[in-house]
This record gives structure tokens, C-alpha cells and sequence, in this order.
């Protein structure tokens, strides 16, 4: 893993200074609508930041949408086909990658119609969520949030990558979901996010955090 050099900074500066960076983010592929992930284990809570920045957005007078993937989870018939916890499941099979490029990336593709289902699936449920197309006006941003997301090959436009070191990611994790920590170590070993990332946020201590802004 290489080392990034990381300064403090607090949530409501950190927030703003990535808002009034993406305020002026335009794609390089000719598409009229930028992509940001925001990448991170549920403890790290990036959806959390993706909805600071958005509001940020919003009062620099440039919309934006933030989706979650877990909306995109597969149905629990395919999640749990080896078990209730098998870390490999976890890793390569819950979200639904083909979706998120069908519902998500393909209408924000240059000539796209920008019109994103915000989620497809409801895991309480375990039915299809059955929402509205949103249509994304030229312009707006989307804010992806999630785990796993420079794995893939998403076409984003910057990356944001919220990082917990092993021992606050293990203290942070519920009991109930612990087994899914050596998914987190695979995927650090695999992609080294800190690095891959554009941006990354330490946030071990979640009143303080810091960034390599």
C-alpha cells in the first residue's frame, strides 16, 4: 500500500471544499453529467459526506442526486446462495453491478437521457423497490455511494474514498456484520483504494477528520 499524506480538517470545511470543487467538475468523456463516487464500508459512513456535498451543491445553485448502492443489492436468493456469510459472496456477488450500469451509468453516457432509477431492490423486503426514474437535468452531478466501487470499471469522474484503518473499521463494524471484515482486507489488498481514490478521507476519528485535498 502506498502512503498518502493526509491533513486534518473538519467535516463542515472538508464538505464544502469538495462541493465547491465538484461545483466546477465537468466529465472528460463529453457527457453532461459528472459522476463522483464516494467509496467506503458502511462503518465509514460515506453516504454521510455524499449527502454534505450534495447539500453544498445545492447552495451553489448546482443540482445533484445521491443514490446508494445498496439499493442495488440482488435478491437474497442470490446474495445468500452459499450461506448467510460468505465473505466471497459478499465481495463479488451482492451488488448489482449490471444494473447500476443499465439503470445508472448507460443514461449518464454522452447522448444519454439522463433519466436514473434512484434504487431497484429493498432488501427488508426483499422485492423490488418499483420507484420512479428520476430525470438528472444537464449538469447535475451524481453521488454514488457504497463499498467495493473502485473495483469496478464505473466511469467516474472523481473518486472519494472514505477510509477506516483495520482497528477503528473493526470497532465500528456491528457484532452482526464483523464476518465481513476480510472483505475489506481482500478488497485493500487488491484495489489499495487510498491511492486509487482521487481524494481520501481518514475518518477514524469521526469528529476529525482528515484529507488529502
Amino acid at each position: 500500500m502506498t502512503p498518502v499524506r493526509l491533513e486534518a480538517i473538519t467535516w463542515d470545511r472538508l464538505s464544502d471544499h469538495l462541493a465547491e470543487r465538484l461545483s466546477g467538475l465537468e466529465p472528460t468523456d463529453g457527457s453532461p453529467w459528472p459522476r463522483v463516487a464516494f467509496d467506503g464500508a458502511p462503518a465509514a459512513r460515506p453516504g454521510d459526506l455524499a449527502a454534505r456535498v450534495a447539500e453544498g451543491l445545492r447552495v451553489r445553485g448546482r443540482p445533484s442526486r445521491v443514490i446508494d448502492t445498496h439499493g442495488f443489492l440482488r435478491p437474497a436468493s442470490l446474495r445468500f446462495e452459499y450461506g448467510h456469510q460468505d465473505v466471497d459472496a459478499y465481495y463479488d456477488g451482492w451488488f448489482d453491478t449490471r444494473a447500476l450500469w443499465r439503470e445508472v451509468f448507460t443514461p449518464l453516457e454522452p447522448g444519454g437521457t439522463g433519466r436514473v432509477l434512484p434504487d431497484l431492490w429493498d432488501p427488508a423486503t426483499d422485492r423490488a423497490t418499483r420507484s420512479p426514474y428520476v430525470e438528472l437535468p444537464p449538469g447535475a452531478v451524481l453521488l454514488l455511494h457504497g463499498p467495493f466501487l473502485l473495483r469496478h470499471w464505473f466511469p467516474f469522474d472523481l473518486s472519494v474514498h472514505v477510509r477506516l484503518s483495520p482497528g477503528s473499521l473493526r470497532r465500528r463494524t456491528p457484532e452482526a456484520d464483523q464476518w465481513t471484515l476480510p472483505a475489506f482486507e481482500r478488497y485493500e489488498r487488491e484495489t489499495d483504494p487510498a491511492t486509487a481514490a482521487d481524494v481520501t478521507v481518514r475518518a477514524d476519528d469521526p469528529r476529525h477528520p482528515a484529507w488529502n485535498g
